[in-house]
């Protein structure tokens, strides 16, 4: 009987042992963290669970539509048992910060309707139509469908009164962990958690943003000097954010846009992998609902069983905060060669497990997708120096992110403080700057993963061209690197030197 988890320790850590150890490690981290006391981050909670869930669901038999609405008749219980874990966070002092508390508010307010059948929770009803039941059993089952909604409407609209009239007042004042009892400590178990198999503390990955943000700084230097710039790093930062020829007109030049460079993006695949993911995937707008506290894009994966593509999302809300130049940049991390690639592979493998399939390590996942900004500008992918500094700005993100999220919940540091590294030091736009650090404050330590990810992944790459020299192929690193599925950093790294170990007995 396994008593710990030490105690599934083997002499030679399979995959599938050091994937399990991570999944059982965090939810007992949570759980002595409690960190059941702030069930939202502005950017996820509980409450977003059921619509993200009513994107990917057909309905297209009775047990499936009996399935969904049982499932909505359950919300009220669901919402009152973390209502229940919020008044325990009032009592402890361990509550959101106000502006993570407000995006989660404004979103709740967005799943309100008056017509359940408009509600994004019906539209699983609407695959009945395509069903081989008979009219009369489709009606009464969108009855049914509907009244559960309902249901469901009733439950959002009690959280919401929750959140405004008892939990609001208890927000904390301070942004980070850092100000809460025992906040350092937690925060350190989700930098572990997100980062996981990097090994590095908070002090550790605070100085290694500060030493990317100098490094990306002297290269954009190079950009804007390509793009035949004279004045200051400031002014042209100041061009870049108000210019309108950087700005999309309208919500649908910016999706053409971003369709576009999605299509050139899928011919460049061949060149560098020699496995690719047999699932397709498009490019849809945010819902209006959430838009307006949203991140700038977001990868959301497909399900080839229920006949649903994956989705690049991009965010057509306020478009003068949308710069053209950053859209290359954050298609090649949504889409491919970043997520939509890596995460269906995953789902397409065969003969593991099928938690392996579905596995999310934070630093592998992200990792990759600021990779594939890296490997887009590689392939020549970026073709003026406004979206060459458009990729570097986006690098420049994740490395401040690095300086702000350890800035906020191990070093204390004020929202403006956290702010002051993305205005400085990148051209992303004011909106996408607030909006990010509300994102930073409501989720600790997932900010950290992305350049920790891309960093190790550079590393073994280089480690690989240097063991193999001219016999380095690109498309088989990728491929091993991919092939099984999402990992811990330690096991990944494990995966790639066994490549070079087998490569180096074969080629003596």
């Amino acid at each position: 009987m396994v008593a710990s988890l030490e105690d599934l320790d083997t002499p030679a850590p399979s995959p599938e042992l050091e994937i399990l150890k991570h999944l059982l490690s965090g939810p007992i981290d949570h759980y002595e963290s409690d960190l059941a006391r702030v069930p939202m981050s502005g950017d996820w909670g509980f409450f977003a669970e059921a619509p993200y869930t009513a994107l990917s669901y057909r309905i297209t038999t009775r047990e499936k539509a009996e399935a969904w609405i049982a499932r909505l008749d359950d919300l009220p219980r669901y919402f009152n048992e973390h209502i229940a874990n919020m008044r325990r966070g009032i009592d402890t002092g361990w509550t959101q910060h106000g502006d993570p508390l407000a995006t989660s508010m404004a979103q709740i307010r967005g799943t309100i309707v008056d017509d359940p059948r408009t509600s994004a929770l019906f539209v699983p009803f609407v695959s009945l139509s395509a069903s081989d039941l008979p009219l009369e059993e489709i009606a009464a089952l969108e009855s049914d469908g509907a009244a559960a909604v309902q249901t469901a409407i009733d439950a959002y609209s009690t959280v919401l009164a929750f959140l405004e009239t008892e939990y609001a007042p208890t927000a904390r004042e301070n942004p980070g962990l850092a100000s809460l009892e025992g906040g350092q400590e937690v925060y350190a178990r989700l930098v572990a958690w997100h980062t996981a198999g990097a090994g590095y503390s908070a002090e550790d990955i605070h100085a290694l943003g500060l030493s990317e943000v100098a490094r990306i700084r002297a290269e954009m230097d190079i950009a804007m000097a390509d793009a035949g710039w004279e004045g200051s790093f400031e002014a042209f930062i100041e061009f870049l954010r108000t210019d309108p020829q950087f700005y999309a007109q309208t919500p649908e030049e910016l999706l053409e846009k971003a369709s576009e460079m999605s299509k050139r993006l899928d011919a460049i695949l061949p060149r560098y992998f020699g496995l690719l993911p047999r699932l397709p995937y498009g490019v849809e707008a945010v819902p209006a609902s959430i838009a307006p506290g949203y991140t700038t894009g977001r990868y959301l994966s497909g399900d080839a069983d229920e006949g649903v593509a994956g989705r690049y999302w991009v965010n057509t809300y306020a478009l003068d905060q949308r710069p053209l130049y950053e859209l290359p940049a954050l298609s090649a991390h949504e889409a491919v060669p970043g997520h939509h690639l890596q995460i269906a592979l995953a789902q397409e493998l065969e003969d593991i497990p099928r938690f392996r399939t579905t596995y999310f390590a934070t630093a592998f996942v992200e990792g990759w997708g600021l990779y594939a900004e890296k490997l887009a500008g590689e392939a020549g992918f970026y073709r003026t120096p406004y979206e060459r500094f458009g990729q570097l700005s986006y690098e420049m993100w994740r490395a401040c992110r690095l300086v702000v999220d350890t800035g906020l919940h191990h070093y204390g540091w004020t929202r403006e403080q956290a702010e002051t590294c993305f205005k400085e030091n990148t051209a992303l736009a004011p909106l996408n700057i607030e909006t990010e650090v509300t994102r930073y404050i409501g989720d600790p330590g997932q900010a950290t993963a992305y350049k920790v990810g891309e960093l190790k992944i550079l590393e073994l790459r280089t480690k690989a061209k240097d063991t193999m020299g001219e016999a380095f192929d690109i498309r088989a690193f990728h491929d091993v690197l991919l092939g099984a599925g999402a990992m811990p950093l330690d096991a990944l790294e494990r995966r790639i030197d066994a490549w070079i170990e087998d490569w180096t007995v074969e080629n003596p």
